[in-house]
């Protein structure tokens, strides 16, 4: 109610201590202020009734009274909980948008607030959004965007040599390759386990390798690494043509570092780290197509505090001289995962990317969002990519997988489609490594004899659906056929029968983003008279 604040307050009241008023800017524009703050979320508020299963998008434009930078929170309170909404970087002089979003599993009274630690600021509020979909709309957007990001129209038309159409002429058609990368972590168990090998290849064509390329794996003592079980993955990935990312070269969290690099003094960490960047990307360099340079530098900064504050500006620009092929990137849970985790919010991690620049690291970078799930909330998933695009760097899933839960199918493929369907997602890599004995770290998409769980039947559904197994039309009068079809190569074969002769031609095409309005390629495809 009110939303663009032209009614003065009325819908809206004081949350908390304070004073709300109703201002007026010089060019005419009108907004709230929350000012003498005693507690965080001291502020201006407005309730009401949400539905069960909905999915709700919000947003708000945000400002501050001063030259303090405020990290403020959109904050939903039911009667039995208070959830946050989405996050943002307000600042003194110009409007920043908060967005986010979140769903309900009960229908009840909602009352929306906003909250920051810093009460010495004046929080500036205007153009407030909230906006209900019901299951079937959220789907809906989805469709369209996988119809108009992930596919093309293409039409067939079918003739004789002397260009007369054919009708009647049956296309059946088989995808080689999809071009959108899905992929899924694999364990050294793989170098000699067949039928975890021929699981594998037939599902996946990207990969990334669990543990087996991190310092501790390679470098237990310090000068004595063994790469081995590595190289042998990946030789067994390169033979079956399956794409690898390097994950990961250094990681900010102190429990995943060889313990004699903690043990090292300061002014040792400069030498260690540069002689673990040589060694392994120098080995792999052109093998790999990114580099998970610093792992997890958002909740940690074990390497910031020993070597200062440029650390990851330091090691990217490192990696990039050593191997120009590989994309480097950064890589981070909770950012589209857990809207309570503050310290890692798109907001943050784009003034992280922000800082990085400003530390003199001004090449190819890559945001990796690691996509470990327990209940998605869809539509703060969305709004923060959405805020992550803003940089039109590319982004990547990393590590997606979902608690184990009786609904853990369901969850898996509700953020596979959601996250399929975002425009700003290049690519997707499951974290369901198989390893024996205990079989995978949080999610299996198998039993230990390779037998789907319902994990690996959603798997395998998307899969099908995206590779259009057992595609067949038929030409019209003219010779055509149109459909649309996932990117990706293609093998079409055309049979037509003449008489008691068949004909029958194969003929491979790539399926690929139009370039222009029109999303169509023609294929004229010729069988003789």
């Amino acid at each position: 109610m009110n939303p663009e604040f032209e009614d003065a307050l009325n819908g809206w009241k004081k949350f908390g201590n304070g004073t709300v008023e109703h201002k007026t800017s010089p060019d005419g524009n009108n907004y709230a202020v929350a000012s003498q703050r005693v507690l965080p979320f001291d502020s201006l508020s407005q309730t009401f009734h949400l539905k069960k299963d909905n999915l709700y998008a919000f947003s708000a434009w945000l400002q501050v009274s001063n030259g303090e930078d405020a990290y403020i929170a959109a904050m939903f309170k039911t009667k039995t909980e208070i959830r946050t909404a989405g996050w943002v970087i307000a600042r003194q002089g110009c409007w920043t948008m908060l967005k986010g979003g979140f769903t309900l599993n009960i229908s009840t009274p909602v009352e929306f607030y906003f909250e920051t630690q810093n009460t010495t600021i004046d929080i500036w509020v205007d153009s407030v959004s909230l906006q209900p979909f019901t299951q079937k709309e959220w789907r809906f957007h989805q469709h369209r965007n996988i119809e108009k990001l992930r596919k093309s129209q293409v039409k067939f038309q079918v003739t004789d040599f002397e260009d007369n159409p054919i009708a009647n002429a049956k296309i059946s058609l088989k995808q080689i390759k999809l071009a959108f990368p899905f992929g899924n972590a694999m364990s050294e168990a793989i170098i000699d386990d067949k039928a975890y090998q021929s699981w594998f290849t037939s599902r996946f064509k990207y990969t990334v390798f669990e543990n087996e390329m991190k310092w501790y794996s390679n470098e237990k003592y310090p000068r004595q690494e063994n790469y081995s079980i590595p190289d042998a993955m990946l030789k067994f990935a390169h033979k079956h043509k399956i794409t690898v990312r390097g994950h990961n070269i250094l990681w900010d969290d102190p429990r995943y570092t060889p313990s004699w690099v903690k043990k090292l003094p300061k002014r040792d960490v400069p030498e260690a780290t540069e002689r673990r960047i040589n060694s392994i990307v120098k080995r792999y360099s052109g093998k790999v197509i990114h580099w998970d340079v610093i792992n997890e530098n958002l909740h940690f900064s074990q390497y910031e505090d020993k070597m200062g504050r440029n650390a990851s500006a330091v090691f990217l620009k490192k990696t990039h001289e050593l191997d120009k092929k590989a994309l480097p990137f950064l890589n981070e849970f909770n950012t589209i995962e857990r809207p309570r985790d503050s310290s890692v919010t798109a907001a943050k991690y784009l003034d992280k990317i922000k800082l990085i620049r400003k530390q003199g690291y001004l090449g190819p970078l890559g945001i990796g969002l690691e996509g470990h799930f327990a209940v998605p909330n869809l539509p703060y998933a969305r709004a923060s990519i959405d805020m992550l695009a803003a940089t039109n760097l590319p982004i990547w899933i990393t590590e997606l997988d979902v608690s184990h839960t009786q609904d853990e199918s369901v969850y898996l493929e509700q953020a596979i489609r959601e996250l399929h369907a975002h425009p700003a997602i290049q690519g997707i890599l499951l974290w369901a490594a198989w390893k024996p004995p205990k079989g995978c770290w949080r999610m299996c998409l198998t039993d230990n004899d390779f037998n789907n769980l319902p994990t690996g039947d959603v798997v395998d559904k998307v899969l099908r659906e995206w590779r259009h197994k057992d595609f067949v039309g038929t030409t019209d009068s003219g010779g055509y056929f149109t459909t649309s079809l996932f990117h990706g190569a293609y093998k079409a074969r055309i049979s037509h029968f003449s008489g008691k002769k068949s004909e029958k031609i194969n003929e491979v095409f790539e399926v690929k983003p139009a370039m222009g309005d029109v999303d169509q390629k023609t294929l004229h495809l010729r069988v003789h008279p």
